[in-house]
């Protein structure tokens, strides 16, 4: 993978070289020297959102201590065990 960085301005001025070095990995676009964007293919856009998350990433997104959610209690009940 090959990751390639670029200025705004270098951007707007040849975007099918940003397309192409795009396609060999990431591309880094910087505004005033400062990393600001990364352009990526479809494809591996999609690999990087299509990833598990568990539980603790889930809830850690912003926003979700906003949601309103009253989980119910659990009854569990504990039964004989049957040794026969």
């Amino acid at each position: 993978m090959t990751i390639t960085t670029l200025s705004s301005r270098e951007l707007n001025q040849d975007v099918s070289r940003a397309k192409k070095a795009a396609s060999l990995g990431p591309v880094f676009i910087t505004d005033r020297g400062r990393p600001a964007h990364v352009l990526l293919t479809f494809e591996d856009y999609q690999k990087l959102t299509r990833q598990k998350r568990d539980i603790a990433e889930a809830l850690a997104v912003p926003g979700v201590e906003d949601l309103d959610f009253d989980a119910p209690r659990a009854d569990i009940k504990a039964h004989p065990a049957d040794l026969t």
